[in-house]
C-alpha cells in the first residue's frame, strides 16, 4: 500500500501539505501522526498518509495474490454502502475458497483485516462474501431465528442452537432483538458458543 509523508512544524500543517500535494480533501485519507516534537527550537509533526482509494487498490490485490497461489481465477464485485465497503467474488471453484463451515472464507477475511489494522493502526471496515454465500447464509439464519423464535414462544421451552461464529450470532441477536415474546444469550465458549432463545416469560419468573 503507497504512503506518504510530509514534515512541518505543526499536525496541522503537514496535514495541510499532504491535502495540497495530493490535492484530496481529508475525508479521502488516512492521516497517522508518526513522530512529534514540542521542542521549544525544534518544533516537528511528521505525519504519514495513505489514500482511501488506494486501500481498495490494496485490498484487490491482496485478494487476487491470494487467490491465484491457490490456483484459482475470480471475477470482482465490489461496492460501497454506508461507509463499509461490500467485497463479493465469484470464482471457478467457490467450495474450495468457502472451505468447511466457511473456514477458508474467515480465513480470508482475518488475513486482510490483520493487513489492513497493521497499515491503518484502525478497523477497517469491509464484508468479504463468495458467490454470495454469506447473503444466502444469513437470509437461512434469519428464516431459521424465526421459526424457533415462534415454536419457543408457543412452548415456553427455550431452544440452544448449533454453534456459530461471531457474525452468525449477531444476525441471530439482531433479528429477534425486537421480539416481544423472546430474547437471545450466547453462552458457552469458542469455537462451541452458541445462541440460547428463551421465552420472555422467565424474566418474570427469575
Amino acid at each position: 500500500m503507497k504512503k506518504y509523508t510530509y514534515q512541518a512544524k505543526t499536525f496541522e500543517e503537514a496535514k495541510n501539505q499532504a491535502m495540497e500535494a495530493l490535492m484530496e480533501q481529508e475525508e479521502n485519507l488516512y492521516i497517522k501522526e508518526i513522530e512529534s516534537s514540542n521542542k521549544l527550537f525544534n518544533k516537528k509533526s511528521v505525519i504519514e498518509v495513505i489514500k482511501k482509494d488506494d486501500v481498495v487498490e490494496s485490498i484487490k490485490e491482496q485478494i487476487k495474490d491470494i487467490i491465484t497461489c491457490m490456483g484459482l481465477t475470480t471475477n470482482m464485485e465490489i461496492k460501497k454502502r454506508d461507509e463499509c465497503l461490500n467485497i463479493t467474488l465469484y470464482t471457478n471453484n467457490n467450495a474450495v475458497l468457502i472451505g468447511k463451515n466457511a473456514k477458508t472464507l474467515t480465513a480470508l477475511n482475518t488475513i486482510i483485516k490483520q493487513s489492513l489494522y497493521k497499515d491503518l493502526g484502525e478497523n477497517y471496515k469491509f464484508i468479504l462474501d463468495i458467490g454470495e454465500y454469506k447473503q444466502k447464509r444469513e437470509w437461512n439464519i434469519e428464516k431459521m431465528a424465526k421459526q424457533i423464535a415462534r415454536e419457543v414462544a408457543k412452548t415456553k421451552v427455550e431452544a440452544k442452537l448449533d454453534p456459530m461464529n461471531s457474525y452468525e450470532r449477531r444476525i441471530v441477536h439482531n433479528i429477534l432483538g425486537q421480539n416481544k415474546k423472546v430474547y437471545t444469550e450466547s453462552v458457552g465458549e469458542e469455537p462451541n458458543r452458541c445462541v440460547v432463545i428463551k421465552p420472555k416469560e422467565e424474566i418474570l419468573n427469575d
